[in-house]
Parts: C-alpha cells; structure tokens; sequence
C-alpha cells in the first residue's frame, strides 16, 4: 500500500511558567492512501496536538522540538510558511471539533465555503456559489441551493457540522483531520457524520486520521486504531486486532470500559492521567497499570512489533512474535 503520511520521532512541547508539557514524545506512525486511521485516548493524552503538529498549527508557547512530518515524500517541517499555506487546506485538510467555533455568524454559509475556493484559486466567493450547492448534496444538506444563503444559526448541530466537512472536501484533499468531529452531537447525527466520511474516502480516495476519545466510535470507522496515553502511542493496529486481541494494559482497559453487565457498575481505570509537566518515569502508564513490572517505572517501553501490529510495552519483552 502506498504511504502517504510518515511521522517519524515527533516531539512538542510547551512552555508555561509552571513547566514544560511535554505534549508529544517520540510519536511515530505511518498511513496509507484510502485509509481510515482512529486515534484514541484519554483528554490529555496528545491527539489534537498530533493534528496540529501535523498541518503546522502548533503556536506559542508550543514548539515542533523534533522530529520528521514526511507527506507525501516532503518533509513538512523543512517547508516555508508560505509554502504550507499552499497545503493548507487544499492538500491536507481539518474538520474541527466544534463548528459554532469557526463559522462566523454574520456570514452566509455559503459565502464560508466559497471562500475556500477563492483562496487557493483566486476570484470571487460568487462565481463558486454553484460548487458550494454542488459539495452540499455531496454531504446531503437537504435543500442545498437554498442552504447556501443560510447563516449558522438557522442550521442544525448537524448541519454545521456537514457544512464544515463540505469546506475540507472542497479541494479534494488527500488528508483529513477530523478532530473530535461527533463530540458535539448526538448519537444518531454522530452515526449519520461517520457514515458521510466512509462515502466521502470510498469516493475521493482520501485519507483520514479520525481522532476521538470515544473508542466504540472507531470500531465502526476505523481500518485500523493507534491507541494514546499521555503523549506517547500505547499500540497501533488493525479494528479487528485491537477488538478482539488487544495487547497494551490501557488498550485492554479502554475496552473493559465500554462493556456492560447488567447489575454491575461499568469498569473504570483506576488514577488519571498524569501530569505532562512532571510524568513519571518509564511507562507513563505504569501507575495505572494492573500489570505492570518493576521495569515499567524504570525504562521507557520498547517499540515492539508483533505481527502486523506495534505495542509499547515490556510485557512483550524484545523478541515477542505473535
């Protein structure tokens, strides 16, 4: 399969007057063309911060310390900003968490979308009004033509929500980002959200990095889940692996929370996440780990690969084979 996304080692930090958080520490990851990749994990444990990293978006007091961001054969972090702008949006685009936060409500949606055109392509919002109606029956806005002269807040949580898909598809890019994009709505808009982005990867060949901290939702979505905890990567592999045959502590404990038994309490991973600016030493999970060796507190996990899949963790020691 042809690798469109390769990040290598990628570390970001930021600096408050309390401390460094070290917000990422040695990520490394690789998609593919068509792929839906989830990224899981806790609050706090990196993923809006891998997004960011990712489109160059991370700001003061945040810092890319190192690391490699490879698309498509081009190291991002080696371009200008002038060049990444060109990217922006036209190769590499986000769906953001919360659309009331980047719709401007004094401006017809329409004229919103538009202007994605007109950035990258110069001219006028007008004369893109017609592809704008166009990528509104794509992302089944009822009434698109009509929609296109809508402000936001004469449209539903949903359609906002579609309203900014339909900005990230606009270029056909070959990335998405989609940052927490269900978090805001309710269960049956969320299905009918992850429903639009399985077509819209089936029809533009797009690749996606879905990233949320309700695990149950990438077990509908994903090919395959990279599982966070704390700034780091606990395992990477494919939907059914990490289902059926998980391997990291945490990967098993997330999964032991969704299930249910009636007349019992749903199971809770005991702890919190710890402080980025002071984490413990060795795994960072190891605190919270009902597993856990007298390595753990000591040295950081190996990168073990275990068949198709990857897991940080000394359980499985150097030479494990599944």
């Amino acid at each position: 399969m042809e690798k469109i996304l390769e990040v290598r080692n990628l570390t970001v930090h930021y600096y408050l007057p309390q401390g460094v958080v070290r917000a990422l520490e040695n990520v490394s990851f690789d998609l593919y063309k068509g792929e839906i990749l989830g990224v899981a994990g806790e609050s706090g444990s990196g993923k809006s911060t891998l997004a960011q990293a990712i489109l160059r978006l991370v700001q003061h007091p945040g810092k890319i310390v190192s690391g490699e961001i490879i698309f498509k054969g081009t190291d991002l972090l080696r371009l200008s900003e002038r060049e990444m702008r060109s990217i922006r949006g036209r190769k590499i685009a986000m769906i953001f968490q919360d659309p009331n936060s980047y719709l401007n409500p004094v401006h017809q949606v329409g004229m919103q979308v538009g202007e994605v055109f007109e950035a990258h392509n110069g001219g006028g919002y007008k004369k893109y009004i017609p592809k704008v109606a166009e990528l509104f029956k794509i992302v089944k806005i009822a009434d698109p033509i009509k929609r296109v002269y809508a402000y936001p807040h004469q449209m539903s949580g949903g359609m906002k929500q579609r309203v900014l898909i339909s900005m990230s598809i606009a270029e056909n890019p070959d990335l998405i980002l989609a940052d927490e994009p269900t978090s805001a709505l309710d269960v049956t808009i969320q299905a009918e959200i992850v429903d639009l982005l399985r077509d819209i990867r089936d029809k533009y060949g797009s690749s996606i990095i879905f990233i949320t901290h309700d695990l149950s939702l990438l077990l509908e979505i994903s090919d395959r889940i990279m599982i966070m905890y704390a700034g780091r990567i606990a395992e990477i592999g494919t939907r059914d692996k990490i289902k059926n045959d998980p391997k990291h502590p945490y990967t098993k404990a997330l999964l032991k929370s969704l299930t249910y038994e009636r007349k019992r309490r749903l199971y809770s991973i005991p702890g919190s996440i710890p402080s980025l600016i002071n984490p413990p030493s060795g795994c960072r999970f190891a605190p919270r780990c009902s597993e856990a060796l007298d390595i753990c507190s000591l040295r950081e996990p190996p990168k073990i690969q275990i068949s198709d899949r990857v897991v940080y963790c000394h359980l499985y020691g150097g030479d494990s084979n599944e």
